[in-house]
């Protein structure tokens, strides 16, 4: 299955705020059902394991509502680690109402643009993103990696889509579960899109100007987990290289 790029409603000028919460309301049912949230705990916890620390702060890049930071920081705060997550889109519709922050686990929210992160070197202990890798082609998605590893201190998280046919039909599938025509069609649209392993490594390769160790897994429903290490914080068995286990 090839990747086709399209661009998808929410990412257009002309998609209305109304259908924009609408839409991102059930991308956050999606997350947090099929594998998004535990994608992102897993990597977050891993970070944790390897580094032995309990605080970090989290960038959260192409952010929307949230909703996956959100629900991470209560499921790893029950395991002992601690959370403090700047929230950072594209657009001010997409991010969340002081009413939809009600944990108080949100710290601050700024509007810029992911290819020129408004911050200085290492002004985060992570930076993460959901579902926003796909978004982009392999170029700015490079760029992306670079302006991500620049301004985090230990990991660049990168949770996304598989790209698969059975992916995709599962997805043709699931309207009576979203119900939302954006967000449905955009479903569609993010599965074609979307990267494999093999293609992430690549990109990778062509971003990285040095070695850095890089963990590369798969998760429920076609779901994918990259961690990109900072130096110090690699773990001494990861390879050189994205690896699959």
């Amino acid at each position: 299955m090839q990747r086709v790029d399209a661009d998808e409603i929410l990412d257009s000028d002309g998609c209305s705020a109304r259908d924009v919460q609408g839409a991102l309301a059930v991308l956050g049912r999606i997350n947090r059902w099929f594998g998004g949230v535990a994608t992102t705990r897993k990597m977050v916890e891993r970070v944790g394991q390897v580094t032995g620390e309990k605080h970090f702060s989290m960038l959260e890049v192409a952010a929307g509502l949230g909703q996956v930071p959100e629900e991470v920081c209560a499921e790893v705060g029950r395991r002992g680690i601690k959370l403090d997550v700047t929230l950072l889109d594209r657009a001010p519709s997409h991010l969340p109402t002081k009413n939809q922050n009600k944990t108080g686990v949100i710290t601050h929210q700024i509007v810029a643009d992911a290819l020129a992160l408004p911050f200085p070197d290492r002004a985060f202990d992570l930076v993460s993103c959901s579902l926003f890798a796909h978004h982009l082609n392999a170029q700015p998605l490079a760029q992306f990696m670079r302006e991500g590893l620049r301004v985090s201190r230990r990991a660049l998280l990168i949770n996304d889509l598989i790209r698969h046919p059975l992916h995709l039909a599962l997805t043709y599938a699931s309207y009576p579960i979203m119900r939302n025509r954006v967000a449905w069609l955009d479903g569609l649209t993010s599965v074609r899109r979307a990267y494999v392993p093999e293609e992430i490594r690549s990109v990778l390769a062509s971003a990285l100007c040095c070695e850095m160790q890089v963990e590369i897994s798969r998760n429920y429903l076609f779901r994918m987990g990259v961690i990109v290490w900072k130096d110090q914080g690699a773990p001494r068995e990861a390879t050189a290289r994205p690896t699959l286990p």
